[in-house]
C-alpha cells in the first residue's frame, strides 16, 4: 500500500456542510459520547496526525479512514479557532450525559417532594454553571479574555439564567399537571437566551474573525457575532425540545397505567432512559441546523469593515466565520 496522498481536504469536515444531512453526519461523529472515554494520549495522537497532515507530513502507515477518524476526535476535543483542548465537561459530546444526570436529579426531587427554594436554587446554579462552561468552551474566535471579564460574564450569565428559570418554575403550582410539565422547557429556553449571549459577550463587544473562502482573515465583525450567537441560541432551544417535551408526554400516560403504579421506582430510570435516547439524536441534529462555518454577505457587515474589505479585496462578496456551538 502506498503512502496516503496529501490532497485530502481535512480543513473541512468529511461531508458536504452545505446540506443538513452532511452536517448531521459530521456532528454525529463530533458529539459521540464515546469520545469522552479517550485518553489524553489518544487525543494528542489524533491532534498530531491532523496537524502533521495539514503541514504536509503523512503519518507512516495511516489509511484514509484512520486520518478521518483522527479528524473526528480532533474536532470533538479541540477548539477550532484557538486549537486549545476543550475541558471535558465543555465538549458537545458531554451534553447528553450532563442532561441525563440533571434529569435524574430533577426527577428524584419530584418523587421525594423536595421543593425547598434553596435546593432548587442550588441545582439551577449547578446546571447554569455547566451551561456557562459549555457556552464559553464553544465560543467563536480567539480574542483573549481576562479573568475579570470571564468572571463578570459567568456571574451575569448564571445569575440571570437562574432567576429566569426560577421565575418560570414558580408558575407550575398554578397550572394543570400536564401543562406544568412543559414549564421547565420554557425555563430552559429563556435561560439559554440569557446564558449564551452573556457568556459570549466579549464577541459582541469586539467582534469575531471573518475570512474569505480561502480562510484569509479580513477583520472582526460584531454583526457576524450577533448572527452566530442567535443561531446557537436557536439550536440549543431546539436541542431541548425532544428531551423535555417527549418524555413528559410518555410519562404522563405511563403513570396512569397500573404497571407503573405498582412499580413507582421505575419512574426515575425510565425517564432518564427516555431523555438519554432523545439526546443521542437531538444534540447532533440540532447542532446541524446551521453550518458551523457560517457566512454573511459583505453588504450586511459594519460600514468600516465593509469599506476595508471592498478596498483590499473588491471581489469578495461573502465572508465566513465560526459561529460556535
Amino acid at each position: 500500500m502506498g503512502e496516503l496522498p496529501l490532497d485530502i481536504n481535512i480543513q473541512e469536515p468529511r461531508w458536504d456542510q452545505s446540506t443538513f444531512l452532511g452536517r448531521a453526519r459530521h456532528f454525529f461523529t463530533v458529539t459521540d459520547p464515546r469520545n469522552l472515554l479517550l485518553s489524553g494520549a489518544q487525543l494528542e495522537a489524533s491532534r498530531n496526525i491532523v496537524q502533521n497532515y495539514r503541514a504536509g507530513v503523512v503519518t507512516p502507515g495511516i489509511t484514509e479512514d484512520q486520518l478521518w477518524r483522527a479528524k473526528y476526535v480532533y474536532d470533538s476535543a479541540f477548539h477550532p479557532d484557538t486549537g486549545e483542548k476543550v475541558v471535558l465537561i465543555g465538549r458537545m459530546s458531554a451534553q447528553g450525559s450532563k442532561d441525563e444526570g440533571y434529569c435524574r436529579r430533577d426527577r428524584s426531587e419530584c418523587l421525594c417532594s423536595l421543593r425547598k427554594t434553596p435546593t432548587v436554587v442550588f441545582w439551577q446554579w449547578v446546571n447554569q454553571s455547566f451551561n456557562a462552561i459549555v457556552n464559553y468552551s464553544n465560543r467563536s474566535g480567539d480574542t483573549p479574555i481576562t479573568v475579570r471579564q470571564l468572571g463578570t460574564a459567568y456571574v451575569s450569565a448564571t445569575t440571570g439564567a437562574v432567576a429566569t428559570a426560577l421565575g418560570l418554575k414558580s408558575l407550575t403550582k398554578h397550572l394543570p399537571p400536564l401543562v406544568g410539565r412543559f414549564v421547565p422547557f420554557a425555563a430552559v429556553a429563556a435561560a439559554n437566551c440569557i446564558n449564551i449571549p452573556l457568556m459570549r459577550q466579549r464577541e459582541l463587544q469586539v467582534g469575531i474573525p471573518v475570512a474569505d473562502e480561502a480562510g484569509q482573515r479580513l477583520g472582526y465583525s460584531v454583526t457576524a457575532a450577533k448572527q452566530g450567537i442567535f443561531q446557537v441560541v436557536i439550536s440549543r432551544i431546539c436541542m431541548a425540545i425532544p428531551a423535555m417535551a417527549i418524555p413528559p408526554l410518555i410519562m404522563d400516560t405511563l403513570e396512569k397505567k397500573d404497571f407503573l403504579k405498582r412499580r413507582p421506582w421505575l419512574g426515575a430510570p425510565l425517564q432518564v432512559g427516555l431523555v438519554g435516547f432523545c439526546l443521542v439524536f437531538a444534540t447532533p441534529l440540532c447542532c446541524a441546523l446551521f453550518p458551523q462555518k457560517s457566512s454573511i454577505h459583505v453588504s450586511k457587515l459594519e460600514p468600516e469593515l465593509r469599506a476595508q474589505i471592498h478596498e483590499q479585496n473588491p471581489s469578495v462578496e461573502v465572508v465566513y466565520y465560526n459561529k460556535g456551538l
